[in-house]
């Protein structure tokens, strides 16, 4: 069995485990800061306070989300809009699709680990034409507790991820 294909089957588990406790896509209403992360535009340091804004939404029978990822840049709030439509097969996958004229843009992320209880997130994007593969931990708080940053550590071990992440600043009020 090949590396990708093991991968694979492990994400489709890992991301059913996520969903495990009867969440669905509500869960990822509103908005979420990006506090750590290897995606090289939020290391740059050209474009700060970076949150993802999801509101649910239902077209044609399908549920998906409204992804406004808003950040400063030059002391300006700039934002990227798109879609984010669930992979049938894995309620945790998704692809994105750009908005506009970013609908040419398309990247697959997954959610690999929501704690309910501490409310964050470990998400995992992969590589697009534009971007590396990377992963990004988002909560609902500006900064992370110490109990969350804990739990993160335990997490990302016991997933075997080793990728360093970086501690992404947000402006406090």
């Amino acid at each position: 069995m090949s590396k990708s294909l093991v991968f694979s089957l492990l994400l489709i588990l890992i991301s059913a485990k996520a969903f495990s406790q009867g969440s669905n896509l509500q869960y990822l209403e509103g908005s979420w800061y990006i506090n750590r992360s290897n995606f090289p535009m939020w290391l740059s340091g050209k474009k700060t306070e970076p949150t993802f804004n999801y509101t649910l939404q239902k077209k044609s029978g399908k549920y998906r989300l409204l992804d406004e990822v808003k950040f400063f840049k030059n002391g300006k709030e700039k934002s990227i809009v798109g879609f984010d439509y669930p992979i049938e097969r894995s309620p945790a996958q998704f692809v994105w699709r750009g908005k506009g004229l970013l609908f040419i843009a398309k990247s697959k992320w997954a959610v690999l680990h929501y704690d309910e209880q501490l409310m964050w997130m470990l998400i995992k994007f992969e590589k697009t034409l534009f971007t590396p593969p990377g992963y990004d931990i988002v909560s609902r708080e500006r900064q992370l507790s110490a109990e969350q940053r804990e739990e993160i550590q335990k997490i990302m071990s016991q997933l075997d991820i080793k990728a360093t992440l970086s501690e992404i600043t947000q402006n406090p009020f």
